[in-house]
């Protein structure tokens, strides 16, 4: 998606989100499927010293009272969104620095592979990484994720970089003198 065009969804989800939703709003990305928000809450309180675990579980027991509690309000909001942005709107939320994605689309994606990277797939799968070629794909893709997001977030900056250029060129003029 075109960074103006992200923007805008951004900027709309700023202005509707009721008051009080998110303490903030952490983030919103869009693909061409779907729209995932994620907004920052407030922790519980936990008063005195507790152990790791149990402030870890206190911060689950967090978000699945906020994920209960603003269900419907979240669901006006999306069948808002879908309407205007023609994709599926996912949720998040973000508590003392622990993320939750509420129910998220799995796009299907089709592709076609050569016997060795094949191979590399059903290895996956031999050894017990993955359960199908399928999941070991999925499995390869957060692998490269996690290990090259500098490069990816570099390669994001010059795409976009290029769509602006590309806005910018004389074709765009000469259209405009057209119309």
């Amino acid at each position: 998606m075109i960074t103006s065009d992200h923007e805008a969804v951004r900027g709309w989800f700023t202005g509707r989100l009721p008051d009080g939703l998110f303490t903030e709003l952490v983030e919103v990305a869009v693909d061409r499927e779907e729209i995932t928000v994620v907004g920052r809450i407030p922790g519980p309180e936990i008063g005195g010293e507790v152990s790791q675990a149990e402030r870890a579980a206190a911060v689950e027991g967090r978000v699945a009272e906020f994920r209960e509690r603003t269900r419907g309000e979240r669901m006006a909001v999306a069948r808002e969104a879908e309407h205007r942005f023609g994709r599926k709107v996912s949720w998040g939320a973000e508590c003392e620095g622990a993320r939750a994605l509420f129910t998220t689309v799995a796009a299907p994606v089709m592709t076609r592979l050569r016997q060795p990277e094949r191979q590399v797939l059903d290895t996956l799968v031999e050894a017990g990484v993955a359960r199908s070629r399928s999941e070991a794909l999925g499995w390869c893709v957060k692998l490269v994720q996690r290990h090259s997001e500098d490069w990816l977030g570099e390669l994001r900056e010059s795409l976009e970089r290029v769509r602006r250029l590309r806005a910018q060129g004389p074709d765009r003029a000469t259209d405009a003198s057209q119309g």
